[in-house]
């Protein structure tokens, strides 16, 4: 095994992604939210032109992650103005999970987010994700909060708010 992890600096990268994300997405979710919900927030936040928009309108930055060269998963993070850090996306295929892939994401959103000198990461996650919210706890990562976002579609999104302390 050997992980890769690098900023996307192309379209042609984010495109990949978007396409590994749709993928991801119809893997990880369906036990938890409907196809026509996974359907549309691949098209609202996960999409190629949804990425792009938030790249030039959020600040965001996205990784691609390569294990023996292949893309296997990506990462969406986003400083705020305050002293914490949003991992948007951290997505692993369901092939490549429990090999130490994750924790080396991980690792990387917490050296980002110090670069940008912040002291706290934050994240949701659905709260039936529970495979999701299993490895954040393990991380060290603390529910701070609950919330029901309406996001457009007839869906909601009901998630914890996790939070590790750098």
């Amino acid at each position: 095994m050997a992980v890769t992890i690098k900023k996307v600096s192309s379209n042609t990268e984010l495109t990949e992604i978007a396409a590994l994300a749709d993928i991801i997405w119809h893997e990880c979710f369906t036990d938890i939210i409907s196809l026509g919900q996974i359907d549309y927030m691949v098209e609202k936040f996960q999409s190629y032109s949804a990425m792009t928009r938030q790249i030039i309108e959020q600040n965001y930055s996205y990784y691609s992650v390569y294990d023996d060269e292949k893309l296997c998963g990506y990462i969406g993070v986003k400083p705020e103005s305050d002293d914490r850090f949003f991992l948007s996306k951290l997505y692993l295929h369901s092939e490549k999970r429990g090999r130490g892939i994750a924790r080396l994401m991980l690792e990387k959103v917490f050296d980002e987010a110090k670069k940008c000198g912040k002291k706290k990461v934050y994240l949701t996650v659905n709260k039936h994700n529970d495979h999701a919210i299993a490895v954040y706890k393990k991380t060290g990562f603390i529910i701070v909060n609950e919330a029901v976002t309406d996001i457009g579609g007839g869906y909601v999104m009901d998630d914890y708010i996790f939070q590790y302390n750098l």
